[in-house]
């Protein structure tokens, strides 16, 4: 009898397609892998739930860390930092490939995420760990490498080169300092002060605000008023960043109610009725 080889399951994700497929083949040569590609996020989240559902997911994705970031005329994509949102349940899927990690981290936490990039960016390079992947390899390393990293993320380890890893710890520990600073700013706020915050992260204006916590419009803007002086912020768009900075997650959703029974105490300005 045989010896069974274990295989892993690779998902290549890729927007450049001869690339993609490239990648794909030169991995399918190899005796112990299997390996399918997708060229956007909502095409690579399809594969992750079809693969699951027919009981054989995937083990690791490589995934562009440019995916989805459109080139300019000079043939250039754009460089910088990409935020990373929150996965939207019943939205299209992410569609840059740190958001993609994010995505399928929050969802698929088995599945290991390495980013493949066209550069070095220590940058992008902790955004991408702070997302959820196990490794940040260059697209042009030679194929041991990149089979290296692979086997190596499904033993647990993480994988930076060499020459980014002071830069990658830096920006970690600035993100650190940033997000202590940020959660001594929160917890500056009264429990009322919080509960203001969270809805402003959910996205809610001063109205809705004002019928989720059963309070006057006048007393909702004094609130976010106090919310902006204490967190030392000019705008509701800087009080979010910083609020998710700190861990601040947005208000749970309303469960709808009968009529008549939203609450037997409503609160209006200071006074109850």
């Amino acid at each position: 009898m045989g010896v069974s080889v274990v295989r892993i399951r690779v998902l290549v994700v890729d927007d450049h397609r001869i690339f993609a497929e490239s990648l794909a083949a030169a991995l399918a040569a190899e005796p112990d892998v299997d390996v399918a590609a997708a060229g956007s996020g909502p095409a690579a989240l399809r594969c992750l739930e079809r693969a699951a559902a027919e009981g054989r997911g995937y083990d690791v994705m490589l995934v562009d860390a440019e995916l989805g970031i459109l080139a300019p005329a000079g043939g250039h994509r754009a460089a910088g930092p990409v935020a990373v949102p929150a996965p939207r349940a019943g939205g299209s899927g992410p569609g840059d490939g740190i958001s993609l990690v994010a995505g399928v981290r929050a969802d698929r936490p088995s599945v290991r995420t390495v980013v493949l990039a066209e550069k070095d960016d220590p940058r992008r390079a902790a955004l991408a760990l702070q997302a959820g992947a196990c490794g940040w390899v260059a697209k042009d390393c030679s194929l041991q490498r990149l089979l290296a990293v692979i086997r190596g993320v499904l033993r647990d380890e993480t994988h930076l080169p060499a020459a980014l890893l002071t830069g990658v710890l830096r920006e970690l520990l600035a993100d650190r300092k940033h997000r202590s600073e940020s959660e001594e700013l929160v917890e500056s706020l009264t429990p009322r002060e919080c509960e203001v915050l969270r809805c402003m992260v959910a996205g809610l204006g001063r109205k809705a605000v004002a019928e989720r916590l059963f309070l006057s419009p006048h007393t909702v803007r004094t609130h976010m008023q106090n919310v902006l002086g204490k967190l030392g912020v000019h705008s509701t768009l800087a009080a979010v960043a910083l609020a998710r900075r700190a861990g601040v997650g947005p208000a749970d959703p309303v469960a709808p109610q009968e009529p008549g029974l939203a609450g037997d105490v409503v609160e209006r300005g200071s006074q109850l009725a």
